[in-house]
């Protein structure tokens, strides 16, 4: 799925990363319009727009946090570079985000898988499920701020190509893509 004017390939990693971004913000905004509506029973429209928003949330985007707390993350944390030696302690608190953010999707699937069974809610779950969706957002508007602006960009500028190329690898691999020319720039699908 491409989200905006440009998608990045896997020889770019920071810049497919930073693409999935766009994912989240486009499904967490599904997630806000519906919960304007849950309580209420499901139109067709709000059920198509909740199960994408769940499907997406359950099966990509734990990919991406697997992308950056297991191939990206930790590469730079053996560099000798100043710059991305104080950027190194803001990894631990984007990691810290990603524990907190589980329960709250956690919550958000449960009730939403509920919604979408028995077509009501309690007001207690209306009301749990609104606060979920709005702590993520407020969550991911910081984090996703953090790592397209300062992490992303830095790793670009001084990541390794064989590291690029790694990255790439491990994050095809858990997609189960085969990448072809990755090493001489190509983009791999």
């Amino acid at each position: 799925m491409q989200i905006g004017a440009k998608a990045h390939y896997f020889n770019d990693p920071t810049g497919l990363l930073s693409d999935c971004h766009r994912r989240i913000e486009m499904f967490l905004g599904s997630l806000e319009a519906v919960a304007t509506v849950i309580d209420h029973p499901p139109t067709e429209d709000v059920r198509r727009a909740l199960e994408s928003a769940l499907r997406y949330f359950s099966q990509p985007a734990p990919k991406h946090t697997a992308d950056e707390e297991q191939s990206l993350f930790p590469r730079p944390r053996d560099s000798a570079n100043p710059e991305v030696a104080s950027a190194l302690s803001r990894l631990d608190e984007l990691e810290a985000e990603h524990r907190w953010a589980d329960p709250l999707h956690a919550d958000v699937e449960r009730i939403g898988v509920k919604y979408l069974s028995e077509g009501s809610l309690s007001s207690q779950d209306v009301e749990r499920c609104r606060t979920a969706i709005r702590d993520l957002r407020s969550m991911y508007e910081k984090h996703i701020g953090l790592e397209d602006h300062i992490i992303f960009p830095l790793a670009a500028r001084t990541l390794t190509e064989r590291d690029r190329s790694d990255i790439a690898d491990e994050m095809a691999r858990r997609r189960k893509v085969k990448l072809v020319g990755i090493r001489d720039g190509a983009h791999g699908l």
